[in-house]
């Protein structure tokens, strides 16, 4: 029932069915690296041929590390930009990866893409994709984004501006995995007012592009209204459908598609009005082609489910400090959704979850700069000004819905995670190997960390595994900035005496 999972690893298939899940696992590590210090920006680029690829950027110093099958160097591949990069996001496909880089100069903003092989050698000439003019000042954040299909066939660079009528305007841009563009269109999508949002962007195997928007209630840190949005791939036009909520409330929504039904998912935690406790799921089906809603459920948490989210008696706020992590579709027309209990406390700055989820200086966890706590981008000047700062990451929900959105069957992962300043070395990843999904978390252990694999079959058994072998000593993971290579293989960075490493874990 994991087999067909969307997420970023892609589509698993049935050669997973090789391995299982009690396997031994085997883990390599990088060498620690002169250049390479806890301060620097890095991309896990993933396998391409026999390599596996980490991109670095050491305060503008930027390079490919190219590794073998164990993790022992093979090349670093220094990438001679004239200008600072203000980001770059990578494509990997089996024999090549795609970078789509952009920077300033003067005052423009270049957006270029450029394809290379395993070795980081460049194929063709790089591809200017876009240009903006910014003026003169010095930009700090991407101006353009990046999303691609479930295929990698289709890939997705936009920017967004806002007029003074509150009106967003796309610009977006098209291409197949050759870099050659098949489309470029100019959108306006109305915005209601400063408070709405856009969320959930994805793009379908065909380069229809599908997203919610979102408003915000007054007086309320909730969504009073949302719509799911779609831009068919070769017209130059928005298809908006309102999400019927019926004086409910909702947050953030996690969306996929369903790439063989022109289908699309959307899942919220909802509010009913009355009291702000999360009151259970809203579940959305949307038909993007036709620009249909077909689906809209409102899925009450019942008192079980709350007590099991406290691990205790059931109450009213039991889900109010979760976080909707992942959505995963099942193969059978159904869908699993995972939610981590997260808070955090500063020393004068309030708990707000908008502001959490959508505000300008979001501590959002799988921000979308770099995926590296290091970036400079990363947290916002704001951030760095407010102290004393205590994170909180404690268990995790899974819930599994069949094609009606009936819960299934739910549980749920224990586990009492906190630091002070950073949270690092918090949270956890998520890796699928078809038979079983894998939570990869640190679990503290004398002034330290350990690192646990509890897995989840399809029909809800939860399993904690041994502790993993060559768990060397000094090596700290940080699990979520993890990313899956291949059906069984999972890189995750970690320090190791103030220097940036990196391991693999096979399964």
């Amino acid at each position: 029932m994991f087999g067909k999972w969307l997420g970023t690893a892609g589509l698993i298939g049935a050669a997973l069915l090789l391995y299982a899940t009690g396997n031994a696992q085997k883990i390599y590590y990088t060498q620690p690296e002169r250049d390479d210090s806890r301060n620097t920006a890095f991309e896990i680029i993933g396998k391409v041929g026999q390599h596996i690829l980490v991109y670095k950027d050491n305060n503008g110093d930027e390079a490919i590390s190219i590794y073998d099958d164990q993790m022992n160097p093979v090349n670093r591949v220094p990438l001679r930009f004239r200008y600072n990069l203000l980001n770059v996001d990578f494509i990997n496909y089996p024999d090549k990866f795609i970078m789509i880089y952009q920077y300033q100069y003067r005052r423009y903003v270049y957006c270029y893409g450029m394809m290379m092989d395993e070795n980081a050698n460049i194929i063709g000439q790089p591809v200017l994709i876009d240009s903006t003019d910014v003026g003169f000042g010095n930009l700090r954040h991407k101006i353009y984004s990046v999303n691609y299909s479930e295929n990698k066939q289709r890939i997705l660079v936009y920017k967004i501006n806002q007029n003074k009528e509150l009106t967003n305007i796309f610009y977006t841009f098209l291409l197949n995995d050759q870099l050659q563009l098949l489309n470029n269109s100019r959108v306006s999508l109305p915005m209601e007012s400063k408070k709405d949002y856009l969320t959930g962007f994805n793009v379908d195997n065909e380069g229809n592009f599908v997203f919610v928007k979102v408003g915000k209630a007054n007086n309320k840190d909730l969504a009073g209204e949302a719509w799911m949005v779609s831009k068919p791939a070769y017209e130059d036009t928005f298809l908006t459908a309102t999400i019927p909520l019926d004086r409910k409330y909702v947050d953030e929504f996690k969306v996929k598609l369903d790439n063989d039904h022109h289908l699309s998912y959307a899942v919220s935690f909802f509010y009913d009005g009355r009291h702000n406790n999360v009151s259970g799921l809203c579940y959305v089906r949307y038909q993007y082609l036709n620009d249909s809603i077909d689906i809209t459920r409102f899925i009450a948490f019942d008192n079980n489910l709350k007590a099991g989210a406290r691990n205790g008696n059931p109450r009213d706020d039991a889900f109010d400090d979760y976080f909707l992590r992942q959505l995963t579709l099942r193969s059978d027309g159904g869908f699993l959704i995972t939610a981590e209990q997260f808070y955090s406390s500063a020393g004068y700055n309030p708990w707000n979850r908008w502001d959490y989820l959508y505000g300008p200086y979001t501590l959002y966890p799988y921000y979308d700069f770099y995926y590296t706590p290091f970036s400079p981008w990363y947290y916002s000047p704001f951030y760095r000004s407010m102290g004393y700062r205590r994170f909180h990451y404690n268990d995790i929900a899974v819930l599994s819905y069949d094609p009606s959105g009936k819960l299934e069957w739910s549980n749920f992962i224990r586990k009492d995670q906190y630091d002070d300043q950073t949270d690092d070395f918090l949270s956890y990843q998520l890796m699928n190997t078809g038979l079983a999904l894998h939570f990869l978390y640190n679990e503290p252990y004398r002034r330290s960390y350990i690192l646990r694999d509890v897995t989840i079959t399809p029909d809800g058994k939860l399993t904690m595994q041994p502790t993993m072998r060559s768990l060397d000593r000094g090596y700290v993971f940080m699990p979520r900035y993890g990313k899956q290579i291949s059906a069984n293989e999972t890189v995750i960075p970690c320090i190791y005496r103030n220097f940036i490493c990196f391991a693999k874990i096979q399964f």
